[in-house]
């Protein structure tokens, strides 16, 4: 799928991998149009008849060899990952280490989750035997993003196909090796299944389009909230299903009981790993006014310490995706011109591909960079009077994706208090690590869950039915076979059954 090739292709028939650091060309990919797109999803079609009749031990021994055959290549794998999407290693190695769980755990819960429930058919159905039970969808479209190219979409993938879906997967233009490597892990690895029950497409845009309009069962798609939104129209126009996870601003709240220098620890990491460029990373942070001074203090000694680079001691890498650089220039600037102060960095810390952490503090809450999605090493702090200030204000963005808490005695009560679909207590991201939880946003943040028990649902499609198992003369209340004297027999039920409830 991939080759060599040192010039840059044709944007018209092939796409161009580079090194987001240096600009190297790592490899090109020919770009599916519309026929190949379709011709895609016809082969996960006709895959879907073999991958979908197995049961749930089966489908869980290909996808535990997958995983096998990702650690077994983890090294060629994680460098790749580093060379096409710039991050240390070392996060790139954490990043298949959390992928491999979520697959675990797909593979290992789908049968407990997903098999048939017995279902009480209620007193006047007495002699009726129900039951739901979970059907694959069939054919599942994911489009996936740059900044976690391999945790991310798995987040659709793995629970796709422990579901019994096939998926046809269309990777970021920023990360098309990474997706490829990923899907040709899966066929390594199970060489006797059909081709077609996990591939990819490769392009831009355009690629994404057609595939959601390619006659998917569903469309899985992370990335920008504009994006997500023409996803959606594009896919209601088929009644296609979709799953969004799109932009996050999420907020940290420190209460005046918190462990300050480790609320400081996790936002400095929080604000800063992958370059920032994580949708709940940490984006605001809401500190209580007696703790404040010592909060950015701590804060700021941290990341005085820590800088991007493409060498082994950088603590994150470059911007991936270059467009991104001149927005998180712009909030910086915003947020200076809205009152803010830069305590650390500032709009000179932009040194494309590089941009170094940038602590900005007391902006204006309608400053774009409290507003809209940084995406970048920068986090904003605004000094609060109290937990009821920081949760309002923590709830006003039109995002809601995840969030986290500090205080020692307080913190599952704040937590709950929160408008998101996440969060931590006590530490930033802890939720994305735990396979059982559900990710997913409230809002502009999108819908749907991937993850756990609704992550698997959501691949899954519902089929209730009935059984009789006796008929019962003169009850065949389905029926003009029924009589008066059973009419009369229900009238004297029906009050006794359901009108004693005041």
């Amino acid at each position: 799928m991939t080759s060599t090739d040192t010039k840059p292709a044709d944007n018209d028939t092939a796409l161009t991998s580079v090194n987001p650091a240096t600009g190297e060309v790592i490899g090109t990919h020919p770009i599916a149009d519309e026929a190949a797109v379709r011709a895609a999803v016809a082969k996960a079609r006709a895959a879907a008849a073999t991958w979908g009749a197995l049961n749930y031990d089966e489908r869980k021994t290909h996808l535990l060899r997958w995983s096998s055959q990702l650690v077994a290549d983890s090294d060629e794998f994680c460098a790749l990952i580093h060379a096409e999407n710039g991050k240390p290693l070392d996060d790139a190695f954490l990043e298949l280490m959390l992928a491999l769980e979520h697959i675990a755990w797909a593979a290992k819960n789908a049968k407990k989750v997903l098999s048939p429930k017995k279902v009480s058919p209620g007193a006047f159905m007495a002699n009726f035997a129900a039951r739901v039970e979970q059907r694959p969808l069939g054919v599942v479209g994911v489009i996936g993003p740059w900044n976690y190219p391999v945790y991310t979409p798995n987040g659709s993938i793995g629970y796709a196909l422990a579901a019994g879906n096939t998926v046809v997967f269309k990777p970021s233009e920023f990360s098309t090796g990474i997706g490829n490597f990923l899907a040709d892990a899966f066929a390594k690895a199970n060489p006797d299944l059909p081709e077609g029950v996990f591939i990819t497409v490769n392009g831009y845009g355009a690629t994404g389009a057609a595939l959601v309009k390619a006659g998917v069962d569903k469309l899985a798609f992370t990335g920008s909230t504009a994006t997500g939104k023409r996803i959606m129209a594009a896919a209601a126009e088929n009644l296609t299903p979709v799953l969004l996870e799109c932009g996050g601003k999420d907020a940290v709240i420190v209460a005046g009981d918190a462990d300050v220098k480790a609320a400081a620890d996790a936002v400095a990491w929080g604000a800063t790993a992958n370059s920032g460029q994580t949708c709940a990373g940490v984006e605001r942070v809401y500190v209580d006014r007696s703790v404040r001074d010592e909060f950015v203090a701590e804060v700021k000694k941290i990341l005085e310490k820590v800088g991007p680079g493409s060498g082994a001691d950088a603590a994150y890498g470059p911007m991936t995706m270059p467009s991104q650089v001149d927005i998180v220039r712009r909030h910086i600037e915003s947020a200076l011109k809205n009152g803010g102060t830069a305590v650390l960095g500032g709009p000179d810390s932009v040194k494309a591909p590089f941009i170094e952490p940038v602590v900005l503090v007391d902006v204006d809450e309608k400053s774009e960079a409290v507003q809209e999605e940084t995406f970048g090493p920068t986090v904003t702090i605004r000094t609060v009077d109290g937990v009821d200030e920081a949760v309002e204000l923590a709830n006003s963005s039109k995002y809601g994706l995840s969030s986290a808490v500090y205080s020692k005695k307080n913190g599952l009560a704040i937590a709950r208090r929160l408008h998101v679909g996440a969060t931590s207590v006590n530490s930033v991201l802890a939720f994305a690590a735990i396979p059982g939880l559900p990710f997913g946003g409230v809002g502009d943040s999108g819908i749907g869950r991937i993850h756990g028990e609704p992550g698997l649902r959501e691949f899954a499609r519902p089929h209730s039915i009935a059984v009789q198992r006796f008929a019962i003369p003169g009850m065949a209340l389905l029926s003009y076979s029924r009589t008066q004297s059973t009419m009369k027999l229900l009238r004297k039920l029906v009050p006794f059954l359901h009108g004693r409830n005041k």
